[in-house]
């Protein structure tokens, strides 16, 4: 009788002391857990700190220039494109005039229009006329075409679309595919001015960096910069808005989300004047 009562005692100490090492464990997993030290690592690898960082800023562009592609955009572009005049109106969700927007490389607005079949090629800088408003003149023949709006509000969303258009009568529908041919030599000639593009790499899903030379000539500032570079699609759709980098060299730094045919304008000002040189790479 003596040995199981002494059994019995010995058995309630080893469950208490098993229980009260239990709650010490548990209550220091519970401190660990609410200093930091394993929730605050998970932060880190889910949070902002660690989500791929744009070391060149805009200079990507809007597709931007930034990933925006997927956003909805907060601010409407209404164009009235006529024979000699292109009108837009910038209106945001509630249908009032958009006016509050950053100076973006020494203008407003910038005002991208390339032809249906992407031969035609124009940079316009259109006067705001009134809030919200701008207006510009223009000598572009009767074709159907498409406008790339570039602002920077300050305080709504946007997002650069394509906006179709046509000046005089139209011909047919929007939207067609263009069978671009890739370039096979980098090197193009206007008016007398040569310039050879030099990409590091024609692959997607990478950075690539673009660098023209310019044989001789030397770019003076455009706008704030060496020099600009608007890339689109093949079915111009995806617009890229490219700034050089820093330095005094003519290099600018993209990436291109798909494979497929683009096409590259490369922007220099010489003795005043801009030159604008065309190039169609394909992406792999």
């Amino acid at each position: 009788m003596k040995k199981w009562a002494i059994s019995a005692v010995v058995y309630l100490l080893v469950v208490i002391g098993g229980y009260l090492a239990y709650d010490a464990l548990a209550s220091g997993n519970e401190e660990v857990s609410t200093d930091g030290h394993s929730t605050g690592h998970q932060e880190e690898i889910n949070g902002e700190e660690n989500e791929p960082k744009d070391e060149h800023g805009d200079d990507h562009g809007e597709h931007s220039d930034t990933d925006t592609t997927n956003l909805d955009s907060e601010v409407t572009v209404h164009l009235n494109g006529a024979e000699g005049k292109i009108n837009l109106s910038l209106v945001d969700t509630e249908g009032n005039a958009v006016e509050d927007l950053e100076v973006n490389h020494e203008k407003l607005l910038h005002l991208i229009v390339v032809s249906e079949d992407l031969e035609t090629y124009v940079h316009l800088h259109p006067d705001e006329v009134s809030p919200g408003t701008f207006e510009t003149k223009h000598d572009l023949p009767e074709g159907e075409y498409k406008a790339f709006v570039d602002i920077k509000p300050k305080k709504l969303a946007y997002h650069v679309g394509a906006i179709p258009f046509t000046i005089g009568e139209e011909h047919g529908e929007h939207g067609h595919g263009n069978e671009l041919e890739a370039d096979t030599d980098f090197t193009k000639i206007v008016d007398n001015h040569t310039v050879t593009m030099e990409p590091t790499s024609l692959k997607s899903g990478e950075e690539i960096t673009l660098q023209f030379d310019l044989n001789g000539d030397t770019p003076e500032p455009y706008l704030g910069a060496l020099g600009h570079v608007v890339i689109l699609d093949e079915m111009g759709e995806e617009y890229i808005h490219v700034h050089p980098l820093e330095g005094d060299e003519p290099v600018f730094a993209t990436s291109f989300r798909n494979p497929g045919i683009y096409k590259i304008w490369a922007e220099f000002q010489f003795n005043g004047k801009v030159f604008v040189f065309p190039y169609i790479v394909e992406i792999q």
